[in-house]
């Protein structure tokens, strides 16, 4: 099934009977305490543990990975190492380390001893002989292999996708958003901790292949004997688990520069041979997307590991610094206008959403994934404010609007804390739509332009809470957006508008709005517009002659209903 050594085998006997009976009876009494919190109806105890800081990873902070494995196609199966460098925030002596069936773990090493562990699904609970002190750097090596899953549907079921390309190369990468990282190699899996000092990743393949990851390449080195090529790429900042990434291929690499505000930054293209002259030609959009980013947003995070266009055989993610491509050199989302009104096709859609996601997502990134609005939905956003940099305020108006159309308005947008839970997919169009509404409800551009900058500061290389960023864009905007929150991320219900009217005046008022919602609008009655502050009590307007029309201005996003 896949590749075993004589010596692996002997430690995947051994690990079956690793703990000692008192560990063993330890980490059973922990792991039965744990199983006493109360589980949501619809989860697991594997969803909880997946999901939440458990005691088991609290104790500790991750400080650098520096994975290493080795890809064999023939087999579709994988061996390797990672080395998980971090530092004690308290006393502790269990360690839990994610890593998802069929993957596993055969090894675990700290210094010259080797621990004990056991599995409980797709987490290991890792036993250290004594209690680590607080505030102490230290490390641990786990081995492991196996033949991981293999994605039915990239990038959105995760795995390793085995494909060929035209001239029936191996063509292989990994995708792991939201299923995480542990689908593929062992770590951490939680968003609220990164690796403060980055990442290493080393990858042999066999010869005549090119593997390409997150950060600068390193060095290349060949085993003649064995035949294969080893990939060194080395990453300098915090990365979230799920950006990190590896692509097999027959690539050759185009060079760039990007002269930006905040210096040079350089950009390389990994391309299939045969591709050179066509990705010259659609990666120009590339420059042009950081440098409407980097007014809107201010520097790109990760200078220090440049930025990268990967061509893969999926559509594309937002690995960090490695950013995956396969749009097949077209604008527009495979082709096609996700607006219905011809914007859509002036933009790749994968360059600019998914290097949109290095500043939200990557840049800032969620602790939870109930809060993945926070990268999709900026991300989202991002697509019409490069129209509106590139092209015209009108233009990106009518693309955000056009999206309205993918919005069911069925599910909140914001998951289930603490089970690995991601809310609505309209965190993509209807997120888009929440912050344009919101940029109109505060009728100040420089206001707004400026919190999405003081986001990007304030939180500069760290993972955040939806309170966080509602709490900073309420205050810096000088506007309470608590209750529009609300309404728009906690509930699936649009604002209802109501209006009625009799004689020369008009009545206005909002429904199905959480209690105490208000929100100034701008009216077009009677051909005459107006900025008029609604709640759920009927505010009356005068006229000076009866109602002919009544329109809410198109960039706010709610329902009008004519009431009798």
């Amino acid at each position: 099934m896949f590749h075993r050594s004589p010596k692996s085998l002997l430690f995947a006997v051994l690990s079956l009977s690793v703990l000692l009976p008192s560990a063993a009876q330890s980490a059973m009494q922990a792991a039965d305490e744990s199983k006493d919190q109360a589980i949501p109806e619809g989860f697991t105890r594997q969803d909880q543990l997946r999901g939440s800081i458990t005691p088991e990873r609290e104790w500790w902070d991750l400080m650098h990975y520096d994975l290493s494995l080795q890809v064999f196609p023939k087999t579709k199966s994988i061996a390797g190492s990672n080395i998980i460098s971090f530092r004690t925030v308290a006393a502790g002596d269990r360690m839990q380390v994610d890593l998802q069936e069929p993957l596993a773990i055969t090894r675990v090493v700290h210094g010259d001893t080797e621990l004990k562990f056991e599995r409980e699904g797709n987490v290991y609970w890792i036993q250290f002989a004594e209690a680590l002190a607080p505030s102490v750097e230290d490390q641990i090596q786990i081995y492991y292999e196996g033949t991981p899953v293999e994605s039915t549907n990239p990038p959105w079921s995760g795995g390793f996708t085995w494909d060929k390309d035209e001239s029936d190369n191996p063509f292989i990468a990994t995708t792991c958003q939201g299923i995480g990282a542990s689908i593929w190699w062992p770590n951490k899996d939680h968003g609220a901790d990164e690796p403060d000092r980055g990442v290493d990743v080393h990858v042999t393949v066999p010869k005549g292949l090119v593997a390409v990851s997150n950060g600068r390449l390193q060095s290349t080195s060949h085993d003649k004997k064995a035949k294969t090529s080893t990939f060194h790429w080395r990453v300098l900042n915090p990365i979230n688990n799920y950006s990190v990434n590896v692509n097999i291929g027959n690539y050759v690499s185009i060079q760039g520069v990007y002269d930006g505000k905040f210096g040079k930054l350089d950009l390389e293209y990994w391309v299939l041979k045969g591709q050179e002259k066509k990705a010259r030609k659609q990666f120009k959009q590339l420059p042009m997307t950081l440098e409407a980013f980097e007014h809107w947003f201010g520097k790109y995070p990760f200078y220090e590991d440049s930025f990268k266009l990967v061509v893969v055989p999926y559509l594309g993610m937002e690995h960090q610094s490695s950013v995956t491509y396969g749009n097949g050199f077209k604008n527009g989302y495979r082709g096609t206008d996700l607006s219905k009104t011809g914007v859509g096709l002036k933009f790749d859609y994968i360059i600019i959403h998914e290097a949109a996601h290095e500043w939200w997502g990557n840049n800032i990134s969620m602790k939870d994934t109930a809060d993945m609005w926070i990268h999709e939905s900026f991300g989202t956003y991002a697509e019409s404010l490069y129209v509106e940099y590139h092209f015209s305020k009108e233009e990106a108006d009518n693309y955000t609007i056009g999206t309205r159309r993918r919005v069911a308005n069925r599910k909140p947008i914001i998951g289930k804390y603490d089970l690995n839970h991601e809310g609505a997919g309209d965190m993509y169009q209807k997120g888009s739509n929440i912050l344009h509404t919101m940029r109109h409800v505060l009728n100040n551009d420089e206001k707004w332009h400026a919190a999405l900058l003081g986001l990007q500061q304030e939180f500069w290389h760290k993972t955040v809470t939806t309170a966080e960023v509602e709490d900073y864009i309420s205050r810096v905007s000088g506007f309470d957006f608590s209750l529009l929150f609300d309404q728009y991320l906690r509930t699936p219900n649009l604002p209802q508008l109501n209006y009625s009217s009799k004689g020369k005046s008009v009545s206005v008022w909002f429904d199905k709005v959480v209690p105490g919602f208000s929100a100034p609008v701008v009216l077009h009655i009677n051909g005459k517009e107006q900025r008029v502050l609604i709640s759920e009590t009927p505010k009356e307007i005068a006229l000076k002659s009866r109602l002919k029309s009544f329109e809410l201005d198109r960039n706010f996003y709610m329902t009008v209903v004519t009431k009798k």
